[in-house]
């Protein structure tokens, strides 16, 4: 059928600052396929199934027919929730809105995309642009803006004439939705169906509860806020942008405090690594920012500056009026402490350059009055403040976790407002609680879709033996791995050459045969960027036929594996290096235990047991040598559940044990990362993918230096060098565990690693492992990054072919952003885990008594680590008289004297561990001190009512 080909012409800036003028043909037809069962008219010879029902009954005052709806584009952006919703179907998404969104907001496009595909939805996507009577030209002196508008009511125009007459003689509708006032009475004039979405959802018949999920408009918002003004005007972007160019204002990334609700820091990016933080103080100052926003911020004279507040505020919730009189009270405590230490550069926040708002979850907080609509719902993240919503399903809401997310924040509101999404399950529940942490700590954990499960492998799935040619089957490889391991990586091997030297090989699964660049697979892959592991589950990067089976180093099945292999001699001097790609079979699988227990069993001596002895011998030279350079042997108390089998309650915690085979395997791995990085780096010098850990400021490291004077010791921070050997010289007679809680701290006071471009930076020194270049190779099931890292080094060795995404060093700096931001949030997901295991522990195990050692000490309080169970918890001091104990707290030592008892870091002390779950959203480990006794002095904090604040000088 008939095409119609016309020419869109415009003007394009390049990084260079050129302006190019920019033509793209543009094609239009009349057999684009308008998606309805009920259409005869446009249907093609073998048209795909119908996605438009033709029984599209929702009952609604407004409409008594059956209906199809049109949403505009801030319909889909504001009310996404609300389309996600079950109720919401058989609805048109124009191709002019789906461009619109796809430039405004990423996470919303993505949502609405998921929607499409969802086939339950029915939910079609109409290409308006190339349809011939569809398709609008922009005016002269029109914007982009009101040309979108006037698509939108053309194409929905075209629906209702379109569909008017159906072959059942029934009448069908089309409405459309739109928020736009004047864009509702330009489609009614011209004949097309139009409500605001708000007026059509409050029309269908037996959803009230729809009405909770109802994104609030800004005339909505101004109804339910105060009249007074509470915060000062945001300015415009226009001046936002003149002021940062002038130098007026500063634009960084608003981090609310955890521990006090009227105080953050804006962090400004520097050159490099380089950065200022802003500290900000104040509800007037923080000027409705919320945690994560980019903002723009002015600096206050320095007479104004103040230093960080050491009280813990956190928000009661609405007071008196709730005009934010309240605060005022908790606003003079912030500048008691002025004097104390060195001030800090001090702002206020003047605009909010972009807001990084997502849906939150948390509890709701029931207003008292009664058959009130209007709530409080209080976040488990106490960076968030309290949201007010509106919902008529309190008493059903009440012990629930659930989500909300902000449509605002009035400068008339204390709070900002927002609206309902879904209810997630019982507080408290193990389900709901992970669930909560997964989507608190950002981690994508939806089944992979059916588009991703698309690119695997069919199965019965065989290596293709002609298109290999390096098979080291012949070798005796074997696998060393935690108990329970389905997800493993890495083999090793060592052999005698005969020539005197040894052959020593790091077998990794080859992941980036299986996934190819560009495909569905490879880009959820990039998105998730790493496997997750909790304790009692795992949220893999890539699906489980390939995590667990396919590129898992099964023991005695045929694995594809990139082989790095080396001729060392005795001494672990590398001869020569080469890298292959490889089909492995292991001889053995075996756990760090049973691996120790064969090297330290002299009666065995086949072939696996002395290819350990000689990897273990290998790998004690090659530490030794690591540590001689300056590499840092830190510590972390680590724990180790164990779990019921039918429950899955954790039924004992123990600290994790390490043996000389975990060091074993670390070395090669060590070994492997550094050598490929070296490898890609010398062949891709602007793209390689490597990973680098600064060095610490020196402030870092004033705790450490401090614990180890009040011992009369003295730690060098000069170098990671002078660090390593002050840490090794630092023993105190009779207190063996010293240099261990030494090492504790010592991990406190460094930086991240991260993972950066070569291109893009030109520090690459990696500070713990004091080595000029690292990457990550040997994890290429569970980090994206070890893929990417596969990829660049089979271009290298000529063993693959490359693509220009692999080249760019933007795209590889973008993509090491992603990577660094998913690997940050996967650990505080795990040690959240680890936080709610450890509760689950202690509920079911009452009050236990446990030997601990200070770790800080604060104004009031001390943080004890009970090193049987890697635990850590704050031991508060408050006179049981309420007149307060006598507190000395001494900053330079530091120590805490309590009634003349001082309390020392590193001190020895007694504590009764026990659940504090006064407060049901964030019940925490308390500890209570036994020994030494203080009389008259009360160890922990009162009991508290759920969400009372909270006012502690620590």
């Amino acid at each position: 059928t008939g095409s119609m080909l016309k020419s869109k012409t415009f003007l394009k800036k390049t990084r260079s600052g050129r302006v190019l003028k920019v033509v793209r043909e543009h094609y239009l037809r009349d057999d684009i396929w308008c998606g309805s069962e009920l259409c005869v008219e446009c249907r093609q010879e073998s048209p795909p199934p119908p996605v438009l029902q033709r029984d599209a009954c929702r009952e609604s005052s407004l409409c008594a027919s059956r209906h199809y709806i049109i949403p505009d584009t801030n319909v889909v952006l504001h009310q996404i929730d609300i389309l996600e919703d079950p109720l919401i179907n058989n609805v048109i998404i124009l191709q002019t809105v789906l461009q619109e969104v796809r430039h405004r907001s990423a996470p919303i496009y993505k949502r609405i995309k998921d929607v499409i595909h969802n086939a339950s939805k029915h939910f079609y996507t109409f290409t308006n642009e190339h349809h011939r009577e569809t398709f609008i030209e922009r005016e002269q002196g029109e914007s982009a803006n009101d040309r979108n508008d006037r698509a939108i009511r053309t194409a929905a125009r075209w629906y209702s004439e379109h569909l008017k007459k159906a072959p059942d003689g029934e009448e069908l509708q089309v409405i459309l939705l739109t928020d736009d006032k004047g864009n509702r009475e330009k489609a009614e004039g011209c004949g097309v169906i139009a409500y605001k979405c708000e007026e059509y959802i409050k029309s269908l018949i037996g959803s009230p509860e729809l009405m909770d999920r109802l994104a609030l408009c800004t005339d909505d918002a101004n109804e339910i806020t105060s009249s007074k003004i509470l915060f000062p005007e945001h300015l415009p972007l226009s001046r936002i942008q003149a002021g940062i160019k002038s130098g007026t204002f500063l634009q960084g990334v608003f981090r609310a405090s955890r521990d006090n609700y009227l105080e953050a820091t804006v962090f400004v990016q520097g050159d490099g690594d380089d950065g200022t933080e802003i500290l900000i103080q104040g509800l007037q100052n923080l000027n409705r920012a919320v945690h994560q926003d980019l903002v723009a911020v002015e600096l206050l004279p320095r007479n104004l500056w103040v230093t960080p507040s050491s009280v813990v505020l956190v928000d009661e919730g609405p007071k008196g009026d709730e005009d934010g009189d309240g605060d005022e009270e908790e606003q003079k405590m912030l500048k008691c402490d002025a004097s104390e230490s060195m001030l800090k550069p001090t702002g206020k926040i003047v605009g909010i350059i972009k807001r990084n708002w997502r849906p939150f979850c948390g509890m709701l907080s029931r207003s008292e009055i009664k058959e009130a609509t209007r709530h409080l719902f209080t976040p488990a993240d106490r960076r968030i403040p309290r949201i007010r919503i509106e919902t008529r399903q309190a008493s059903a809401l009440m012990g629930q976790r659930i989500m909300v997310a902000i449509d605002g924040w009035p400068k008339s509101s204390r709070y900002p407002n927002g609206h309902f999404v879904r209810s997630l399950g019982s507080a408290g529940d193990k389900e709901t609680e992970t669930e909560v942490l997964l989507l608190e700590h950002d981690v994508p954990h939806q089944p992979f879709s059916q588009a991703v499960l698309s690119f695997l492998p069919k199965m019965p799935w065989a290596i293709a033996e002609e298109k290999h040619d390096h098979f080291l089957r012949h070798i005796c490889i074997e696998l060393v791995d935690p108990p329970g391991c389905t997800d493993i990586d890495d083999a090793l091997h060592c052999r005698d050459l005969g020539n005197g030297n040894l052959e020593v090989g790091v077998h990794i699964a080859d992941v980036s045969h299986f996934i190819r660049p560009g495909n569905t697979l490879d880009q959820e892959a990039a998105s998730r960027g790493t496997t997750v592991y909790l304790c009692e589950k795992r949220i893999d990067m890539v699906p489980e036929l390939l995590s667990s089976n396919l590129c898992s180093l099964r023991c005695n099945v045929d694995r594809l594996a990139f082989s790095c292999i080396w001729e060392m001699n005795h001494n672990a001097e590398i001869i020569s290096t080469r890298f292959t790609k490889s089909v492995i079979n292991s001889k053995a699988s075996l756990t760090y235990a049973e691996a120790q227990l064969r090297i330290d069993d002299t009666n065995m001596n086949d072939d696996v047991t002395r290819s350990l002895r000689g990897l273990n011998a290998l790998a004690k030279i090659l530490k030794k040598r690591r540590i001689d350079k300056g590499a840092l042997t830190l510590s972390s108390p680590e724990v180790r559940f164990h779990m019921d089998s039918e429950t899955h309650d954790p039924i004992d915690l123990q600290a994790k044990e390490l043996k000389e085979t975990n060091s074993l395997v670390e070395e090669f791995m060590l070994l492997a990362n550094i050598s490929v990085a070296q490898k890609i780096y010398d062949e891709f010098s602007e793209c390689a993918l490597l990973r680098k850990h600064p060095a610490p400021p020196p402030s870092n490291y004033d705790i450490l230096s401090k614990a180890a004077k009040a011992k009369g010791l003295v730690i060098r921070t000069d170098s990671a060098k002078a660090l390593a050997d002050s840490l090794d010289m630092a023993q105190v007679e009779g207190f063996s565990y010293f240099n261990t809680l030494l090492r504790i701290l010592g991990t406190r006071c460094m930086m991240q690693a991260v993972y950066f471009c070569s291109g893009m930076d030109s520090d690459f020194h990696h500070y713990g492992l004091a080595s000029p270049i690292y990457t990550h190779f040997t994890s290429p099931i569970r980090r994206y990054a070890d893929i990417i890292v596969h990829r660049l080094l089979a271009v290298a060795i000529g063993a693959d072919c490359t693509y220009s995404d692999l080249m760019d060093k933007h795209k590889q700096a973008a993509l090491c952003n992603n990577l660094n931001y998913r690997h940050k949030m996967a650990q505080y997901a795990q040690r959240a885990s680890v936080a709610f295991h450890t509760q689950l522990f202690f509920k079911s195990r009452g009050i236990q008594n446990e030997d601990g050692y200070i770790l800080f000490v604060r104004k009031n309080a001390i943080i004890v680590l009970i090193p049987k169970f890697g635990l850590e918890g704050t031991v508060f001091f408050e006179n049981k008289e309420k007149r307060g104990p006598r507190l000395l707290f001494d900053e330079e030592v530091p120590s805490l004297t309590v009634e003349g008892h001082t309390f020392n870091m590193f001190d020895r002390v007694k504590v009764t561990i026990s659940l504090d779950a006064s407060n049901i959203q964030h019940q925490k480990i308390r500890m209570a001190l036994l020994e030494p006794v203080i009389p008259g002095v009360s160890m922990s904090p009162p009991e508290m009512e759920p969400e009372a604040k909270r006012v502690k000088l620590i």
